[in-house]
């Protein structure tokens, strides 16, 4: 009898809610009823309300489960669910769930579909083909073909790929680095840990491409070190391509050369910001650079470097595999290609959803979250961090792009979305934004570092109903000299949850009883 193949996520979103123990359950479970099966420890397709979501695979494609807990496992196999599929946890084709089916994805193609740490499995699903076009390219037709596919950067700043590298290809040095920033810290988002812990070679194969294309011999991956499972596999999965010659010298008799290894953060969300990045990855305390001079002119050791997010460099290999034009039909205005949407807070549906730029807030709370998990109506969403706007129902036919959401006084940042209900008090969201300051903050500028202290004291007077449209005054002109004064966007992006939340919801804040009226 042939083996049945059936996949259980290892994404450490699936762990917290037992993935591991059902994988071992169904392999118990198997042997007593005598059914040869290979265990297959995929990455997470994204549906994050299904995990532990099993699939097994069929001749008709894969059947979905889930979420299966360790109870529900015994019934799986009482009801032969690799033949018969009619278990009550049965979602039919997993291609064919609306969540997933609606969707366009090119940077997780391959994500929740093949084993992380089979170079096989990748080989087959077209990975490092993209790698192979570049090495037959010019280095400068590389950093054109990222320019012409319109690719941003995917951290939160938009800039543009493809001028960045060709900055780097540009200036003169005996030496230059690609740095990956990883260190997802923003509330809400969950990509870049996605797709490391379940496509790790995607990441290798877009940082490969990137130092050949800007003359680039070493390549970082700033790992924030609350990711352990990223950590292990990553780690893994650069061995097996210096093993396979992806990584090394001379990559598959090209004569480039590229080595590739892993730098763990410390736990600070101001190393988010590419030059409190560089100053941790060499040893330093993180804190903020003046610029200029820009990192792709003296940024690692002073050196020109690439920095870039996990998801621009995860998207580089098919812009290099299918082209630029490819990528660049899909997306709205300047906004050009996909963005893995991570939609979360209290949310019926939430998980990761890569659509092209150009739908609404509307579409995905609604169409892909299916409104708020405890049932109340949706009062508030915040995009972009708990740096990001909170965004009332008048805002939500926003289109989500770069340029879009900015007119709308907003900003998309690395795609994150969190649902709140008519039951959350924004007057404490503000609060919560020059808490979150205060406490992040590297405290290199005045600012950012007194004026979040400043800030939350105010809030508290605010909250408290003392002197409320004295105090809101205040916080307007705090507001305005924590934009104009910071030395980054730690402190410069603090007053947009604020004042977003005084403009959108000033019930919250007005409705306070003055103590001394």
């Amino acid at each position: 009898m042939t083996s049945v193949k059936i996949f259980i996520p290892q994404d450490a979103a699936a762990l917290s809610v037992g993935a591991d123990e059902v994988a071992a359950l169904v392999q118990t479970q198997a042997e007593t009823h005598n059914l040869p099966i290979e265990i297959i420890r995929n990455g997470s397709r994204g549906m994050l309300w299904l995990e532990p979501l099993v699939e097994v695979e069929t001749p008709n494609g894969r059947i979905a489960y889930g979420p299966v807990g360790c109870e529900d496992v015994p019934s799986l196999f009482e009801k032969k669910f690799w033949e018969k599929h009619d278990h009550p946890l049965c979602h039919g084709l997993t291609e064919e769930i609306p969540f997933f089916k609606k969707q366009e994805r090119l940077t997780f193609a391959r994500c929740g579909l093949t084993d992380p740490l089979s170079l096989t499995d990748y080989r087959t699903y077209d990975g490092f083909n993209g790698l192979e076009n570049a090495l037959k390219m010019s280095p400068a037709d590389v950093c054109q073909t990222v320019r012409d596919s319109g690719l941003r950067g995917r951290g939160g700043a938009g800039f543009p790929t493809g001028i960045k590298w060709q900055t780097v290809l540009g200036a003169e040095s005996d030496v230059k680095y690609i740095c990956c920033n990883a260190d997802e810290g923003d509330s809400g988002t969950f990509a870049d840990r996605m797709i490391m812990e379940g496509d790790p070679f995607s990441l290798i194969e877009g940082m490969a491409i990137a130092g050949y294309a800007v003359g680039a011999q070493e390549g970082y991956i700033y790992l924030r070190s609350e990711y352990p499972h990223a950590n292990r596999i990553l780690e893994q999965a650069i061995q097996i391509a210096h093993d396979n010659n992806w990584l090394g010298n001379n990559i598959q008799g090209s004569g480039f050369s590229f080595s590739l290894e892993v730098r763990k953060g410390a736990g600070a969300y101001i190393c988010g910001e590419e030059t409190s990045m560089l100053e941790s990855m060499e040893g330093k305390r993180g804190l903020v650079r003046a610029k200029p001079p820009i990192p792709a002119l003296s940024g690692f050791f002073g050196k020109p470097t690439v920095i870039n997010n996990v998801l621009s460099l995860t998207t580089v290999p098919i812009i290099l595999a299918k082209g630029a034009a490819y990528y660049e039909s899909f997306g709205i205005g300047r906004s050009r290609g996909t963005q893995p949407f991570q939609l979360s807070g209290n949310v019926k549906q939430g998980g990761l959803i890569e659509k092209a730029f150009g739908l609404t807030l509307r579409e995905l709370i609604y169409d892909y979250g299916q409104g708020t998990r405890s049932g109340r109506d949706v009062r508030a969403v915040q995009v972009g961090g708990p740096l990001g706007a909170y965004l009332s129902d008048s805002q939500f036919d926003l289109a989500l792009g770069y340029e879009e959401m900015s007119e709308g006084g907003a900003l998309l940042g690395h795609g994150g979305v969190v649902l709140f209900d008519d039951s959350v008090d924004m007057a404490q969201q503000a609060r919560f934004a020059f808490e979150f300051c205060t406490i992040e903050s590297c405290g290199k500028c005045t600012p950012c570092r007194i004026g979040a202290q400043r800030g939350l004291e105010t809030m508290d007077r605010v909250i408290a109903g003392d002197n409320v449209e004295t105090n809101l005054d205040l916080l307007e002109d705090l507001c305005e000299l924590m934009k104009d004064g910071s030395l980054c966007a730690m402190g410069g992006l603090t007053p947009l949850p604020v004042e977003s939340a005084i403009q959108n919801f000033p019930n919250d804040f007005y409705s306070k009883t003055d103590s001394r009226s």
